[in-house]
């Protein structure tokens, strides 16, 4: 069968770029995940929060190196990016994702979490924004963020990275303590800063 319309992101197009580091101001960056910050991996995922939004927990270091091996390929593959949001002295504060990616829509979902210790201070907006810029141009055209109702956090995430509300999905995220209704935010390529 005969494609009619060309992909948005060419494929290939990523697995030959070298995965960037993204700055985000006050010597914060995006970074590759390295095999040293296994320790920041295995701790977050015991972080009662992150366990409860995310709903997975790491039992050892040595699921942790795998978890960042499995990451790293995972680029190479094309099936989603992932970056270390890392402080001033490269120590791992939390995660950023592109994750399901559709490279014929362009399109992408991002998921994100930070250590306990850097909650409050702004990182999680800063490093989403950093990658949907990157994502925009690289020629992805919309990203999403999909969040339970029940995490005001993620909202406020979403709002400050420009990523605006387009509704609810009900029931759609199961939890530990049931389904979650889910909001659905989005930015888009050709709409303000990108």
């Amino acid at each position: 069968m005969v494609q009619l319309v060309p992909h948005t992101v060419v494929p290939g197009a990523l697995a030959g770029l070298p995965q960037p580091t993204l700055p985000l101001g006050d010597g914060i960056e995006l970074r590759p995940w390295s095999d040293g910050d296994a320790p920041v991996v295995h701790a977050a995922y015991t972080d009662p929060d992150i366990q409860r939004w995310h709903v997975r927990g790491i039992d050892s270091l040595d699921e942790a190196r795998a978890l960042i091996a499995a990451w790293r390929r995972a680029w190479s593959q094309e099936q989603r990016l992932e970056w270390a949001v890392a402080g001033a002295d490269g120590a791992a504060l939390g995660r950023l994702a592109l994750k399901d990616l559709v490279l014929f829509d362009g399109v992408a979902e991002i998921a994100y979490w930070t250590v306990p210790a850097a909650r409050g201070r702004g990182l999680a907006p800063r490093a989403v924004d950093a990658a949907t810029r990157w994502a925009f141009r690289v020629g992805f055209r919309r990203l999403q963020l999909e969040h339970s109702t029940r995490n005001p956090a993620s909202c406020r995430v979403a709002e400050k990275a420009g990523f605006g509300a387009e509704g609810t999905r009900r029931g759609a995220a199961l939890h530990a303590d049931g389904h979650h209704d889910m909001h659905l935010h989005s930015r888009l390529a050709d709409v303000g800063t990108g």
